[in-house]
């Protein structure tokens, strides 16, 4: 996949891509139940999901910021391909000041791992501090579905590998010209990173959609992966009418290249930019 690029701010923002994940179509729900699922996909028209993977590469005076780690080689041969994408930008893993992580899941901090040594040797990791503060205590994990605990695995091997370079962050400033805006639900703290310019403005909103098209038409429709389905929806449609109303550009974990967001209709579109 060609690298997309953009000068946002202080930040030449690069996409990393790094695969793309396939699923059944019975890993999507909505808010008002099967028939309207069942309505949604039947007007989608697809026969299973395909999403591609990304993280960021951040290029400025401070140095590389990643946002977001990618899979590294954990989820097979059809992801892990971000590592290659930094090659190809011209940036070594030493290189790295630092990673902006939106959450937790595997598809966004594994690949902060080179089997058990970290693979970024001279960054820092800067976390969300609600999700970093739930997934670092055991006894969240007992209310955790089984599925859904993959995440406390990652927190702890992080410990393990980033000793005494990991930050974790409230809402705001994360990095000068960076901040941190909670988008929970997907996770307990799942967060975007909003990149100040003055000309415009980047979000990169992590998993706050999964399905571009889909789910901005249709906010209601979520994904079984979602932690709190409730909380993430209410995120879902406040950051997309917020995202809509500033007009930021919108960027993600599984959104093609660079968006804007509209109103359509009861839903949105998101634009190429």
């Amino acid at each position: 996949m060609v690298q997309q690029s953009r000068r946002i701010g202080a930040y030449e923002v690069s996409i990393l891509h790094d695969g793309v994940f396939e699923a059944p179509l019975d890993v999507l729900i909505h808010a008002d139940g099967a028939a309207a699922r069942d309505g949604a996909l039947a007007r989608w028209g697809k026969p299973k999901i395909s999403i591609v993977v990304n993280c960021f590469a951040l290029k400025g005076q401070d140095g590389i910021t990643l946002v977001d780690a990618g899979t590294g080689p954990f989820w097979g041969d059809a992801m892990g391909h971000a590592p290659a994408a930094m090659a190809a930008a011209g940036i070594a893993p030493e290189d790295v000041a630092r990673v902006l992580i939106t959450h937790l899941h595997g598809d966004h901090a594994l690949g902060l791992f080179d089997g058990d040594a970290a693979r970024f040797p001279n960054a820092e990791i800067i976390v969300p501090e609600a999700d970093f503060g739930f997934y670092d205590n055991e006894a969240n994990r007992a209310r955790t579905p089984e599925k859904k605990q993959g995440a406390f695995a990652i927190t702890a091997t992080l410990k393990k590998l980033y000793v005494g370079r990991i930050r974790a962050v409230p809402a705001g400033e994360a990095h000068p010209g960076i901040s941190l805006i909670p988008l929970p639900g997907h996770t307990f703290g799942h967060s975007g990173y909003l990149i100040e310019g003055a000309d415009e403005s980047l979000l990169l909103w992590g998993d706050a959609l999964h399905l571009s098209d889909l789910q901005a038409s249709d906010p209601d429709i979520g994904f079984v992966y979602d932690l709190d389905a409730a909380t993430a929806l209410a995120s879902r449609r406040g950051i997309l009418e917020r995202a809509a109303h500033e007009n930021w550009l919108v960027g993600g974990g599984h959104v093609e290249g660079f968006r804007r967001v509209v109103k359509k209709g009861a839903g949105y579109e998101l634009i190429a930019a």
